[in-house]
């Protein structure tokens, strides 16, 4: 029997599920071409916020606990493909996404937390290859712009000279926004992991820890300031880098290595020439020095928690929101030195308001336009997953911008 909706929004009443469920409604409507309905614990809660959304009463509301696998199994066999945006995943997102596994139902997340992710492929790979399910994490600002900036790169590099681009650097040039409360739970939940389970941290330290039966060569470290001669400015880490990374190797190795097994890939904050860009890249690393500090702490981490992150519901408002943006500058190098520069802009905050499109269309986008014989059943990244078709899609309907530079 085919499922009742082409989507699900799991965890709607939260703030970034409130998000996603509003940009459904505002794009798709209610009882249009698409099918889609809103699922959390609280059918009051749910109501609340479609009544609040101003969505028609007659979008379903679904009872479903993430604590709850029968609850999971049910919800999941309803749905084409399922959105979840109930972190830290590592503490929430097993029932549901072992659920989709078993069912083969699509699902797609906003998973910014490595340590999971290297625990969930081994364990789903199979299970979702035999079910036909695609499990795509990592569908929001972490780290849609970043993958697909590869793989339009890389399109383009092969187009353009006929070979990959051995080596591509990600500078980030702009970042104008909030990290959503959803990404910093799950650093604090990563730490927290790692703190009771210390052999971890060389897990969250390997570029190829989803990768499993590969490890490339050596990458660029990101923890100090640099200048770069290629993208002519200082640079400092960027706080993205350590799951993005992750997943553009693991893209290369899913598609085949198209763009070598030697493929070098390091992603850095852009601060400015001169003095005071040196500056502001010496402050970013010792700030990340810091950061990384007071996350191994315990009572830190409670402190953080208590007073620092936003609380359940809560992100910053829709002016807020509209006012972020981020631009994105990726250098690719052949094996002979040809060159090309490719740029990613998207037209919101980067941690809600960019986000929310992004998961939404890239569910769509799989279950729409992604042949299952192109990408079958098993656990996958955006750029693996659906690349250039994403690409496409959320440059025409999610206020991303692609282009080559020069």
């Amino acid at each position: 029997m085919s499922p009742a909706f082409d989507v699900i929004v799991f965890g709607a009443s939260g703030f970034t599920g409130r998000l996603v469920a509003e940009y459904l409604n505002n794009t798709y409507g209610v009882g249009g071409a698409v099918a889609w309905a809103m699922a959390g614990r609280n059918l009051a809660k749910l109501a609340a916020v479609r009544d609040g959304l101003g969505i028609a009463a007659t979008l379903p509301l679904i009872a479903a606990d993430a604590a709850d696998a029968p609850s999971m199994d049910q919800l999941v066999r309803q749905a084409k493909v399922v959105i979840t945006t109930v972190g830290p995943y590592q503490r929430h997102g097993e029932p549901l996404i072992t659920a989709c596994a078993r069912a083969g139902t699509d699902y797609v997340d906003l998973c910014g937390e490595p340590l999971w992710m290297a625990q969930m492929i081994p364990k789903l790979q199979d299970r979702a290859a035999a079910s036909g399910a695609r499990i795509v994490f990592s569908c929001g600002f972490d780290s849609i712009p970043f993958d697909l900036g590869v793989v339009f790169l890389q399109d383009e590099m092969q187009r353009r000279f006929g070979a990959p681009a051995t080596r591509v650097r990600c500078r980030v040039r702009v970042m104008k926004g909030t990290m959503s409360g959803g990404t910093a739970a799950s650093a604090l939940a990563t730490f927290e992991r790692m703190a009771a389970e210390p052999g971890l941290a060389s897990t969250m330290a390997d570029p190829f820890a989803l990768t499993p039966g590969f490890r490339g060569p050596a990458q660029p470290e990101g923890d100090s300031a640099q200048y770069d001669e290629v993208a002519e400015g200082w640079t400092g880490p960027f706080v993205m880098a350590t799951i993005n990374t992750k997943n553009v190797h693991r893209t290369n190795a899913l598609r085949g290595h198209p763009w070598g097994r030697d493929f070098v890939y390091d992603e850095r904050m852009l601060t400015g020439t001169g003095p005071h860009g040196a500056q502001r890249a010496r402050v970013l690393a010792r700030n990340a020095k810091l950061q990384n500090l007071l996350l191994g702490l315990g009572p830190a981490r409670a402190l953080i928690r208590r007073f620092a992150l936003p609380q359940p519901g809560q992100g910053p408002d829709r002016a807020a929101r509209e006012a972020g943006r981020y631009e994105l500058l990726f250098i690719g190098q052949t094996a002979d030195g040809r060159s090309l520069r490719a740029v990613v802009k998207g037209d919101r905050d980067p941690g809600y308001g960019s986000t929310s499109k992004l998961i939404a269309e890239s569910a769509l986008c799989l279950v729409q336009e992604v042949d299952r014989s192109a990408t079958p059943g098993g656990v996958w990244t955006p750029g693996a997953a659906m690349g250039l078709a994403a690409v496409r899609r959320l440059q025409a309907r999610a206020g991303l911008s692609f282009e080559i530079e020069g």
